[in-house]
């Protein structure tokens, strides 16, 4: 497809999006009751014309009190229509609260064009995704995760034998199952990665269900061959107790045995990737608006909300507008995974948007209209829907203790893609006796507000790579609020566990020792770059371990490589005082950052 200026001549087909409203009416058809939507027992009452006390007849001898207003689910629903003699039908009812994850466009197949495939990295922690990505990309992503874990999901396009591929990368850990969902749900190809001396574990089966739920191919990549103890036989004979039989033993399932830190067969694979896309053809059309999903999400001081977006089909274009969940804007800029600006995003292309009013949700669907009034009215329904939902579930949470101990978090997260692998996660954790309710979820820092909220509701407040500023630091002390932080999700999720158990060892936490606004910065071509800082609170000692804060946000941990107060080189500067630092490999700062010192220390959660 040729580059044209959209601005001068768009000959892409537009989406409108108000044509794909659809009604359902709710009633009984030909003897099956139709519905799209939940019904209170009086709404189903009148619908099928039987007496509301039936239906509350129904439950009581069940042992459920239920009343007029009471809110029928679909299986309650389903369960009256059987005993009422009637067969039942659920309908999807398309209005502006979903409109953008029922999309029906029928393509002119003259206009289908090849698209690169998008591939998918799966598999169990520690078992090499990440440095698969890394030799494929030529960079290193592992040094600058946590722990060695690919922390979120990223989205990158490479090139092999002059034909382009899409990898999604995807957290490893249990934790991680609603992001590796989320993966499987966008992806053409998995490649499931199995480390030859590890075999599978809980994840690596987790990851194989995500991929056969999907529907998409499998390809294995039995890494780590080169290390004494690996065994590959045995992983292979593992796979195929899960039906995944290699093709070298019989079965129908690509098999590669090599390894990633080495490159080792790393070619063979990418082969088989195209071999694949070839055989399944896959396509998209080009002229048309662009529909797709977003990977990631996060804010951005300096360019604002950014969502790493995923084109399915269509194309994206720079001056567009978008709608995404209840997000919606004009495409000011598009960069790739470089951050090198780009005008025209085609299918299976992920990039970065900026130009969006608000951080959408990781896993949201996106249109492209030309209509701005009707994105901007699908928006504020979409988020006066999410506001509802959110009120009626912290309420919901608030009320229903069920006579159990409930242990109430405020969560806070630096994207998105960490908040829901970390929700998901607390979905599964099962105490006995126990309930632990997230009270309040939301991507960016530290706010008074969740600290009127954790008082009001005696709830500890986890930041997952987020911290406070001082000032709210001060304000938790003063309410008496508890605030722990966590960078890891395995961590917290075994953190959580004692808590509720009430088996929590002594832990090691961060404490806090001073504070320091980043006022001005000077680039030294042998030193580095020198920062002049105000020291705001506590003091800043030389020894203690560093960290860089930006709206709250860390954007890096470190050490302080040298400090000076004036001309003399100090070990310690105090509350009030100027002094300029030179960071340990780190120079991206911004004035307004906050440098935060802390040590370790021993501390038992909630004392």
């Amino acid at each position: 497809m040729k580059k044209n200026n959209f601005k001068k001549q768009d000959t892409r087909q537009n989406i409108d999006l108000k044509s794909q409203f659809k009604k359902v009416d709710t009633g009984i058809k030909n003897g099956v009751f139709v519905f799209s939507s939940p019904l209170t027992v009086d709404e189903f009452s009148k619908k099928i014309n039987k007496p509301a006390s039936e239906i509350l007849k129904h439950f009581f001898l069940q042992g459920k009190m239920l009343n007029l207003n009471a809110l029928l689910t679909e299986e309650q629903i389903g369960e009256l229509c059987l005993e009422f003699n009637f067969d039942f039908q659920k309908q999807v009812a398309v209005d502006e609260t979903n409109v953008l994850t029922n999309i029906h466009i029928k393509d002119d197949p003259s206009k289908l064009k090849p698209r690169p495939p998008v591939v998918t990295i799966m598999g169990h922690v520690d078992h090499g995704k990440t440095t698969l990505l890394d030799y494929i990309r030529k960079t290193h992503v592992v040094s600058g995760e946590a722990g060695g874990i690919t922390q979120h999901i990223g989205a990158y396009q490479v090139e092999y034998n002059k034909q382009k591929i899409t990898f999604i990368d995807t957290p490893g850990h249990e934790a991680f199952t609603e992001m590796r969902a989320r993966g499987a749900n966008v992806t053409d190809i998995v490649i499931l990665i199995v480390a030859a001396d590890d075999g599978i574990k809980p994840q690596t089966e987790e990851a194989i269900d995500h991929a056969k739920a999907a529907g998409v191919p499998i390809i294995v990549f039995i890494n780590k061959i080169d290390k004494p103890q690996a065994n590959p036989d045995l992983a292979m004979s593992q796979l195929a107790e899960k039906d995944l039989t290699a093709e070298e033993w019989g079965g129908k399932t690509i098999t590669i045995k090599g390894s990633a830190l080495k490159g080792t067969n790393v070619s063979e694979l990418l082969e088989n990737i195209l071999l694949l896309a070839e055989m399944n053809d896959y396509k998209a059309n080009l002229d048309r608006l662009a529909t797709g999903v977003v990977v990631e999400s996060k804010l951005d001081k300096g360019l604002g909300p950014v969502a790493t977006v995923l084109i399915q089909n269509g194309t994206l274009a720079k001056g567009d507008f978008i709608i995404i969940g209840g997000v919606y804007g004009r495409v000011r800029i598009m960069l790739d995974e470089n951050n090198k600006e780009v005008k025209i995003a085609l299918p299976s292309q992920p990039v970065k948007v900026v130009g969006i009013n608000d951080v959408p949700n990781a896993g949201d669907h996106f249109v492209v209209s030309t209509n701005e009034r009707d994105i901007k009215e699908i928006a504020a329904k979409i988020q006066q829907h999410k506001k509802l939902q959110n009120f009626q579930y912290e309420q919901s949470i608030l009320k229903d203790s069920e006579g159990k101990k409930v242990l109430n978090i405020i969560l806070k997260t630096d994207v998105h893609g960490s908040l829901e692998a970390i929700k998901g996660m607390c979905s599964k954790i099962d105490v006995p006796g126990t309930k632990l309710s997230l009270i309040r979820s939301a991507v960016g820092g530290i706010s008074e507000s969740d600290i009127q909220l954790a008082k009001a509701s005696n709830a500890l407040i986890i930041g997952f790579n987020v911290k406070p500023s001082r000032s709210i630091k001060d304000i938790a002390d003063a309410q008496k609020v508890q605030i722990y932080f966590f960078d890891i999700i395995y961590k917290l999720k075994e953190v959580l566990e004692k808590l509720l158990t009430g088996t929590l060892d002594p832990i090691y936490v961060e404490q806090e020792t001073g504070e320091a606004e980043v006022k001005q910065i000077w680039r030294h071509s042998e030193v580095g770059t020198i920062i002049g800082c105000l020291v705001q609170s506590g003091e800043i000692n030389r020894n203690d371990k560093a960290r860089v804060l930006r709206d709250g946000v860390v954007v890096c941990k470190t050490d302080i490589s040298s400090m000076k107060h004036v001309k003399d080189v100090v070990n310690k500067v105090t509350s009030g005082m100027e002094c300029g630092i030179v960071l340990s490999k780190y120079n991206d700062l911004k004035v307004g950052d906050v440098i935060q010192t802390y040590k370790i220390v021993q501390k038992t959660l909630g004392e």
